[in-house]
């Protein structure tokens, strides 16, 4: 595995444990910084997940998109077993909006640099 593929792997994984910890930890435990409008927050958040997951998966593309969309789905029915926050499909679909939009941004990427989404690429 390459340097480039593993820098992607980390910063994915670590940007999922860090979207779990940030989902279910009481609300006032957020710094105030990262709270803004929640719908833009899961969209933000799950377009990152997208372009990291995407990166760092070039050749899985639809375990990513799939894997994605389940964890939205995961952590909304873990915020409603809390008694801090609540589960909400507003939000996963705010969630599914981002990994839209973030496989939109990374198609018009490969695009731009002349060649299919990740096309070509195999290590996973």
């Amino acid at each position: 595995m390459n340097f480039a593929r593993l820098f992607w792997k980390v910063a994915f994984w670590l940007l999922v444990a860090l979207t779990v910890v940030m989902s279910l930890v009481p609300g006032e435990q957020v710094p105030q910084t990262l709270v803004f409008w929640d719908k833009a927050q899961h969209a933000l958040g799950f377009a990152a997940l997208a372009v990291l997951g995407l990166m760092a998966y070039p050749s899985a593309v639809p375990r990513v998109l799939v894997g994605l969309l389940l964890l939205g789905v995961a952590i909304e029915c873990a915020q409603a077993m809390t008694t801090w926050r609540q589960g909400d499909w507003m939000d996963w679909l705010a969630d599914a909006t981002g990994i839209a939009l973030g496989t939109s941004a990374m198609v018009l990427w490969a695009r731009i640099r002349g060649g299919a989404l990740f096309a070509g690429n195999s290590g996973t």
